[in-house]
């Protein structure tokens, strides 16, 4: 269902109702539309949030990339 802004803030509690049993809930305002989902519908959506170390742990593979600091003398820069 679609909503104007004015009648989704009256009805506030419908509206949350409604995305928890039916699904998203569209919110139109002048300048551009949202859509109101459930915790459940936004996960299934996004997918699982992952931990700093499950991200980690889950890198690429730098198998074969060459990571050596060039060893090459600096430039001289005049300051």
């Amino acid at each position: 269902m679609e909503w104007q802004l004015a009648e989704a803030k009256n009805k506030f509690s419908e509206v949350v109702t409604r995305a928890l049993h039916e699904g998203p809930q569209r919110v139109r305002r002048r300048d551009g539309v949202v859509v109101i989902v459930s915790e459940e519908e936004y996960l299934r959506l996004a997918g699982k949030p992952m931990t700093l170390k499950d991200y980690l742990l889950n890198a690429p593979d730098f198998t074969g990339v060459d990571l050596e600091r060039d060893q090459s003398p600096m430039r001289d820069v005049d300051l």
